[in-house]
Formats: structure tokens, C-alpha cells, sequence
């Protein structure tokens, strides 16, 4: 049954690209490692992080007969598929979606992980595990050999007093993980960043963390001629917040969403938006691009775009944000851009909002200013 399900599950609504699987070598060996937990797992005690598209949270359904699963994503494109795959599979009923909160783990005796690449995203969930779930708790967690490193283990030997890996298969490997330990809470961190007067928050898996990277910081410095007049922006792909934050502090007057499918982001900007007295003037929404902004609504978007799906490098992630940004802005709004020089985005601004002018360039990073026809 798992087998025929496996070949059922889809990526929709995530872009098309050939790097991309439903299921990968990680998410068999997963379920296959964690095969005698799951066996004896009682309802309502397994949980699932960091499913991608549902082959871990559907496959421990099918194969071990298991209710009451809670899932977490912090990819709403991930939630989604998941969402989808379950109701062509006719498993909804099996698992719900849940915010990576105590809640989520309180109670669990098996947990079942897809490594994040980021340790600070491992650090959080781990401490988050070892803090509220049974305390016979067990965790598997796999992922590719490629994205792995022995500091996983060290991440998950701070919350948890046995860690051991599995043997490798298919270029992929489990670390397994029991015995919780009591650990000071991190998350979420937050930083003052003096030169723009901002405070910064961020959640493990958010990009960049308390950090401001290079390429907003340099969209930053050329914020004070993106449209002056403007009275409602958009942060689109927030992250943490800190153009949405910038641009409020700066202009008493504007309104802002900020808006990233990221939960982590999402988290992370509110707690930015909060600890800088700005809840009244930005909204942070977790959203597919710009879904749920009334088209031609605002006169200015601002955008730092990723061209990662995951570990796969993807560029139309951006051709699909700058229609997002289109759709939303005011005929003669501007999106202003900042990306990598050598990703030369210029010609699909042009086609996808209009007339594009180039503001700023350095070595690496270009700011573009794209007026909406």
C-alpha cells in the first residue's frame, strides 16, 4: 500500500523542476528506521516535521495504521501539497497541521524528522522536543548524505543524551535520538542593530537569522526613493522583517504587509514588528506570494527574492513573485528589487511588471526599480 501511495503523491502547487521528487531515498529510509517505534506507537503520540510534500505523515499513516499524527511544515507549499496528497489518497482524516509550538510535540513518543539544513533550525526543533514531548520519547531524523554534517549530531547531543547514526543507504542516513535533556530556551534570538535603529528577531530556520544579509542591507540604503508618496507597501518574501521594519520606522505614515510562506519567517517577523512598537502599521501574513492583497491595491513592493526551492536552484521562484508583485500594485507603483547580479533578472522585470530602471549596483548585488504599466 505504501509503495502504490508513493506513487500517488505530487509536488502541486510547487513549481515544476526537474530536481524535484515527492518522495526521495531520505523519506523510505525515514519511515523504514522508524519502523519499530512506529509499529507500537499508541494514537495520537507520533509527530511529523519538515514533511515536504506528505510521504513522511501519509507514509507512517498507511504503512503502520496510524491516527491522530501531527504535522508541521514551515513551507505553506509543503503544508499544501500535503493537504492535497491526502485528499486524493482519501487520508485527511489521519493528521492535522500544527504551529512548531509546545503543542505541537506535547505528549509525542516518536518523532519523525527531515533534517533542515540549517542547525539553528535543528537547534529549535530539538530543544522544542526535548522540552515538552513524553520524556521516553524517540527521535528519528534523516535527510541526504550531502546535506548532513556531524554538527547535526553535536545540535542534537545539547537536548538529548544518546545520539547515534544509522548505516548509510542510497546516499542517505538516519541519526536517531532519545533521553531528553534540559537545555536554555534560544529561540526565538533577537539583535539591535543601531544603524537602523531596528531591532531584529528571528526563529531558527529563518533565513539569515538576526543578521541583516548584504542584499537588503543594500536595498536598505536606497529606501528613501522608493516611491516617497507611498501610503501602503508590501514586504514580499518578509523574511524576518527587516524591510518592512525599516521602511514603517522610516515612514510614519506608510502601511505595510509583509507577507513570506515561511512559518519561521512569519514568526520571526511578527516578533520583529512587536519588539519595535510597529503592530499597528505592519501586518504579517503567512501567504503563497501575494495571495489574499486586493489586486492593484498598493503603490509600492519591495522584494529581496529566493532562488532556492529547498536545496534545488530554482529562478522561476522569482519570474512567479514578480507577477505576484504585478498583480498587487497600483498602475504606476513600483517594485523595487534587489538580486544578484548574475542572475540578470532584468528582462523578465521588464515583461512581468514594466519599464525597469537600474538604481544601485556593487559587486555583487543589483537594486531595480520596475514601474507597473
Amino acid at each position: 500500500m505504501t509503495d502504490d501511495l508513493f506513487a500517488a503523491l505530487r509536488c502541486e502547487p510547487e513549481i515544476p523542476s526537474p530536481d524535484l521528487v515527492a518522495v526521495d531515498a531520505a523519506d523510505r529510509l525515514i519511515l523504514d528506521e522508524a519502523a519499530p517505534a512506529l509499529a507500537d506507537a499508541a494514537p495520537g503520540t507520533v509527530v511529523v516535521i519538515g514533511d515536504r510534500y506528505g510521504a513522511l505523515t501519509l507514509g507512517a499513516a498507511a504503512r503502520f495504521g496510524l491516527t491522530g499524527l501531527r504535522s508541521h511544515s514551515d513551507r505553506l507549499t509543503g503544508e499544501l501539497a500535503l493537504a492535497a496528497n491526502a485528499e486524493r489518497a482519501g487520508m485527511t482524516a489521519a493528521y492535522r497541521s500544527c504551529d512548531l509550538v509546545p503543542e505541537l510535540v506535547a505528549g509525542a513518543r516518536v518523532v519523525v524528522l527531515a533534517l533542515p539544513r540549517s542547525l539553528d533550525a535543528l537547534d529549535e526543533v530539538a530543544g522544542l522536543i526535548a522540552a515538552h514531548a513524553d520524556p521516553q520519547v524517540v527521535l528519528v531524523a534523516g535527510g541526504r548524505d550531502k546535506h548532513m554534517s556531524p554538527a547535526m549530531n553535536e545540535v542534537l547531543g545539547r537536548h538529548f543524551s544518546a545520539v547515534h547514526a544509522s548505516r548509510g543507504r542510497q546516499k542517505s542516513r538516519v541519526l536517531h535520538a532519545s533521553g531528553p535533556a534540559s537545555a536554555p530556551v534560544r529561540w526565538p534570538v533577537s539583535v539591535r542593530h543601531d544603524d537602523l535603529g531596528l531591532t531584529v528577531c528571528a526563529h531558527g530556520a529563518a533565513f539569515a537569522g538576526a543578521r541583516i544579509d548584504i542584499g537588503t542591507r543594500f536595498l536598505v540604503e536606497h529606501l528613501a526613493a522608493a516611491v516617497p508618496d507611498a501610503r501602503q507597501a508590501v514586504d514580499l518574501g518578509c523574511g524576518t522583517g527587516v524591510l518592512a521594519g525599516t521602511l514603517a520606522l522610516r515612514r510614519p505614515d506608510i502601511g505595510v504587509i509583509a507577507t513570506d510562506e515561511s512559518a519561521a519567517a512569519v514568526a520571526s517577523a511578527r516578533a520583529t514588528v512587536a519588539a519595535n512598537d510597529l503592530t499597528d502599521r505592519v501586518r504579517v501574513q503567512r501567504a503563497r506570494g501575494t495571495d489574499g492583497i486586493a489586486a492593484g491595491s498598493v503603490d509600492l513592493v519591495l522584494l529581496n527574492p529566493p532562488f532556492h526551492i529547498g536545496a534545488a536552484v530554482e529562478d522561476s521562484l522569482a519570474r512567479e513573485l514578480f507577477a505576484a508583485a504585478a498583480r498587487v500594485l497600483r498602475p504606476g507603483g513600483e517594485l523595487w528589487c534587489v538580486w544578484n547580479s548574475h542572475l540578470r533578472y532584468r528582462p523578465s522585470l521588464d515583461a512581468l511588471v514594466g519599464p525597469t530602471r537600474q538604481v544601485a549596483r556593487n559587486p555583487k548585488f543589483t537594486v531595480t526599480a520596475s514601474t507597473r504599466r
